[in-house]
C-alpha cells in the first residue's frame, strides 16, 4: 500500500513538471495527415524517352489512359503543349494529391528554338496565381499548383548534353528544381552508364547549370542516412528504366523487361537507379523539394513582383508631383514632330494677336471722336447765315428781269 502511494506521488510530481509541448509534433502530424499533401511533378524531354512509363512506374498508377499518340506527320507541326494529370493516392491513411505536368511536343520539331518558353511561362503562371491568392482575402483555402520538381530526361544516344538540353536547363534553373535523368539506361552497358554520368556532371558544371542540390547531412544523422545521401549525390543523373510489365525472375514476380539475354528488373539497384529516384522523390526529399520551391524559387518571383510594383508606384508619384508643381490638373501634352522654328512662329503670331487686341479699344475711341466732330460740322452748316448760301432759282429770275 505504501509502495503504491509512493508511486502515485512520483507520478504526480512528474505531471507537475511536464508542461506538454512535447506533443506538438504529434499535433502537427495529425493535422497534416488530416489535411493531406500535394506535390506537382513536371516531366520534360523529347518523345520516346519513356517519360510516361517511368511516371506510372514511380507511383504505381496509370495517368495516361486517355493519351493519343501522334504519327510522324503530326509531330512535324506539333507545338509544345502543357497537359496536367491529377490523381489522389492514399497509402496507410496518408493522402497525396499528385499532379503530373507533361510537355508533349518538346524537342520534336525541326526548329526547336525557344521551345522551352511555354514551359517557363507555365511555371510563372502558377507563381502568379499563387501570389494573387496569397494577396487576396481567402488565404485559408489556397491551392498550391506550383511546380515543385522537374524531371528532365536526357537521351542516352548522344555524347553528353545536347545544345537543347543546356538551353532548357539554363532557362529554367532559376524557376524550378531540376533533377536530370538519363533515360532508357537498359540500352547502355554499365561502363557506358558510368562514363555518361561523369560526362553529364562535368558539362552541368561547365555551363553553370543549377540543378537541385541535396541538402547536407547534419552531424547528428546516423551513418546509414549519410551513406544513402552520398549515394544519391553520386547517382546524378539518375539512370532509370521504366516498365509496367510484370515478369517472373528467379521464382519471383517483378516489374521489368524481358530480353533474349535476360531480364532487366526495374526495382533492382544493380540494374538501374529507379529505386534511388523513387526514394529521393517520395521518401526522403519530397518536403525539401517543396521547401526550396517556396523559400527560393517562389520568393525570387515574389521579390521581382514587389520591386516592379514599387517602381510603378514611385513613377506615378513623381508624375503626380510634377503635375502639381506645374499648376495644372492634367499633364501638359508634348506635341511630337513640331519643329522649334515652327513653334516660335506660332508663339510670335499669338503675341501679335494679343498686341493687336490691346490696341483695338484705343483705335475704336479715336474713330468715335472723329465721327462725333463730323456730325457737329454738318449741324453748323445747316444753321449758318443765309447770305453765305448759294443763290436760289427765284433770285436768278429776278436778276434777269431787271
Amino acid at each position: 500500500m505504501a509502495a503504491n502511494s509512493e508511486a502515485n506521488s512520483d507520478t504526480e510530481d512528474q505531471d507537475k513538471e511536464y508542461v506538454g509541448f512535447a506533443t506538438l509534433p504529434n499535433q502537427v502530424h495529425r493535422k497534416s495527415v488530416k489535411k493531406g499533401f500535394d506535390f506537382t511533378l513536371m516531366v520534360a524531354g523529347e518523345s520516346g524517352l519513356g517519360k510516361s512509363t517511368l511516371v506510372n512506374s514511380l507511383f504505381l498508377t496509370d495517368l495516361y489512359k486517355d493519351r493519343k499518340l501522334l504519327n510522324a506527320e503530326e509531330r512535324i507541326t506539333q507545338t509544345v503543349e502543357i497537359t496536367k494529370h491529377t490523381v489522389d493516392i492514399e497509402e496507410k491513411g496518408v493522402k497525396l494529391k499528385l499532379t503530373i505536368v507533361d510537355t508533349p511536343g518538346f524537342g520534336d520539331a525541326v526548329n526547336n528554338t525557344e521551345c522551352w518558353k511555354s514551359v517557363a511561362d507555365y511555371i510563372d503562371q502558377q507563381f502568379e496565381q499563387y501570389f494573387r491568392d496569397e494577396s487576396g482575402l481567402n488565404r485559408k483555402n489556397i491551392q498550391d499548383n506550383r511546380v515543385h520538381c522537374c524531371l528532365y530526361f536526357i537521351s542516352p544516344f548522344g555524347h553528353g548534353l545536347r545544345p537543347l538540353d543546356v538551353e532548357f536547363m539554363k532557362a529554367l534553373h532559376e524557376k524550378v528544381n531540376i533533377v536530370p535523368v538519363l533515360a532508357k539506361a537498359d540500352t547502355l552497358t554499365p561502363t557506358e552508364v558510368k562514363k555518361k554520368k561523369i560526362k553529364i556532371r562535368e558539362e552541368i558544371e561547365q555551363y553553370g547549370i543549377k540543378i537541385y542540390q541535396f541538402p547536407d547531412c547534419d552531424s547528428d544523422e546516423d551513418e546509414e542516412f549519410k551513406q544513402q545521401d552520398l549515394e544519391l549525390k553520386e547517382s546524378i543523373p539518375f539512370a532509370v528504366i521504366g516498365s509496367n510489365t510484370v515478369v517472373e525472375a528467379k521464382g519471383k514476380r517483378v516489374r521489368g523487361r524481358l530480353y533474349p539475354w535476360g531480364i532487366v528488373e526495374v526495382e533492382n539497384s544493380a540494374h538501374c537507379d529507379f529505386v534511388k529516384l523513387r526514394n529521393m522523390l517520395v521518401r526522403t526529399h519530397m518536403q525539401d523539394l517543396k521547401d526550396v520551391t517556396r523559400e527560393t524559387h517562389y520568393e525570387n518571383y515574389r521579390a521581382q513582383c514587389i520591386q516592379s510594383m514599387t517602381r510603378m508606384v514611385v513613377k506615378e508619384r513623381n508624375r503626380n508631383k510634377l503635375t502639381r508643381e506645374s499648376g495644372t490638373d492634367f499633364p501638359i501634352p508634348v506635341v511630337p514632330g513640331v519643329a522649334d522654328s515652327e513653334t516660335e512662329k506660332l508663339i510670335r503670331e499669338k503675341d501679335e494677336e494679343v498686341r493687336h487686341a490691346d490696341h483695338e479699344p484705343e483705335s475704336h475711341q479715336h474713330h468715335h471722336d472723329h465721327d462725333h466732330k463730323s456730325e457737329h460740322s454738318s449741324v453748323h452748316h445747316e444753321h449758318s447765315d443765309p447770305q453765305s448760301d448759294p443763290e436760289t432759282p427765284s433770285d436768278q429770275i429776278r436778276d434777269e428781269a431787271l
